[in-house]
């Protein structure tokens, strides 16, 4: 369902996570017109506290009919044009909980605010010219952000990082067409199109853009994460692996086969990347009927993944039941993990084809068994595996100041696509008046990424995926 664009009412919002017992602030956050006129109405402050532009007011929320206390707290003022939205905004700073949040939340309800959509203050503080699209997309990344070098990115978004150079590209398109239309309207008054300029003008523009567009994978990783499932047959040490990897006993651990049973997921931080680790049951036949449907989840698992993480026994060497496993994983992208090197002289050879030049498949040998000397051995090298599987250098190392999401990729690739047909166009040597319509194509898309030409659809998916309060 489309959202109403309109600006004329108030609208109010519980700003901060409220969790049972464990939030000691929650706020209460309104923008609007009437946003100061209901704070008046709720919040009695004792004395003479001046009600100024951001100033921290002491008091106390109470029913209007009433005048029952329903909660102490601050008062935030803030006015435009030095606000979030650049409306009057105010904010409740009150004890955390369910309880009095709802409560004071209920109020300003009452005193004529309108609940707030999903994103509703972030798309007001953009449409009134506050932020572009690409900060707000950043504010949005920074709160959903799952690793500090995602968080670190996004802030970097948020500061204009990606917002200076789109522009900057923008207006370079913009100037090649003015002098384009310049001489198709006054040809006779101005010296002829210096044509290798702008040959070259264009050129350095589809290298920044190749710039930035290279920056896609690393900010799709940032954001979503990488899903990677350990998988092998019983025994091997995939939960040891899982623990030692995480530090931590998040999975169960016996020498019986068959002692996980269903997948256990751990959130890890690889290199600055978020990767959720699935942690499956060991694959074999079973007439179990608890274990089976455990072995269908693996496998379920595996097809999933971004990636899989195969695992066998150094004690055991390459077996059958490895070789039927790998005849179902073989075609994911993959790594093998020779896991109990701390129980042999050397590692087991694998059968001749796997880790050929060709393929992309590398063995790390593991040691994962607690209290041993050599636990937690090559795990670091499975990280720099993991990086290297999904063509991803040290994340952290290259310092990002920005990347771009899938919808800025998506309109990058567009303006890229037409100026490409605009040097074609050149080529051909087809008349002035071809050149233009490529480029003002590239113009149109370099402003979607900013917001400067968007369309209502496009900001309602965009904010609808914002929490309610932001």
């Amino acid at each position: 369902m489309s959202r109403d664009f309109s600006q004329g009412d108030t609208i109010a919002a519980i700003a901060t996570a409220i969790v049972p017992q464990q939030g000691s602030i929650g706020i209460v956050r309104l923008s609007g017109t009437d946003a100061l006129a209901i704070a008046r109405t709720l919040f009695h402050a004792p004395g003479s506290q001046p009600w100024e532009s951001h100033r921290i007011l002491y008091g106390y929320i109470c029913h209007p009919q009433t005048q029952q206390v329903v909660d102490e707290a601050l008062l935030l003022i803030m006015k435009p044009p030095r606000s979030y939205t650049r409306e009057d905004v105010v904010e409740f700073h009150c004890h955390g909980g369910i309880i009095p949040v709802q409560q004071v939340l209920q109020l300003c309800l009452e005193q004529g605010a309108r609940l707030a959509n999903p994103g509703e203050f972030s798309l007001r503080a953009f449409l009134n010219g506050r932020i572009d699209l690409t900060q707000a997309e950043s504010i949005a990344d920074l709160v959903m952000a799952r690793s500090a070098t995602a968080a670190q990115t996004a802030l970097a978004g948020l500061q204009g990082k990606l917002t200076q150079p789109i522009r900057q590209l923008r207006a370079c398109c913009l100037d090649i067409l003015a002098e384009i239309e310049a001489r198709i309207d006054f040809e006779e008054d101005l010296p002829p199109l210096n044509e290798p300029e702008i040959i070259a003008n264009i050129d350095n523009i589809l290298a920044e853009m190749s710039r930035i567009l290279a920056t896609a994978h690393q900010g799709e990783l940032l954001r979503s994460g990488l899903k990677v499932a350990i998988v092998g047959r019983p025994n091997v040490g995939k939960s040891s692996l899982l623990n030692a990897w995480s530090r931590s006993d998040r999975a169960i651990v016996t020498d019986l086969p068959g002692t996980t049973r269903d997948v256990v997921e751990s959130q890890l931080v690889v290199k600055g990347i978020p990767v959720q680790v699935l942690d499956t049951a060991g694959i074999r036949e079973t007439s179990d009927q608890v274990e089976k449907i455990g072995v269908e989840r693996s496998r379920r698992a595996a097809q999933a993944a971004d990636l899989v993480i195969f695992t066998i026994d150094a004690t055991a060497g390459w077996t059958s039941a490895d070789a039927e496993i790998y005849t179902q994983v073989k075609h994911r992208p993959l790594i093998i993990v020779i896991n109990k090197i701390d129980l042999v002289e050397k590692l087991p050879s694998l059968p001749e084809g796997i880790l050929d030049a060709k393929t992309s498949v590398e063995a790390i040998g593991t040691s994962a068994t607690r209290f041993d000397l050599f636990y937690g051995q090559g795990i670091e090298d499975l990280e720099n595996a993991i990086l290297k599987a999904v063509n991803l250098g040290d994340i952290q190392a290259a310092n990002l100041e920005l990347t771009i999401n899938q919808r800025q990729a998506a309109a990058l690739t567009r303006a890229y696509t037409a100026l490409k047909q605009v040097q074609s166009t050149i080529a051909d040597s087809l008349p002035l008046d071809f050149w233009t319509i490529d480029l003002r194509g590239a113009i149109q898309a370099l402003g979607e990424i900013t917001g400067e030409e968007v369309t209502e659809s496009v900001l309602d998916r965009i904010f609808s995926r914002f929490c309610i309060g932001k």
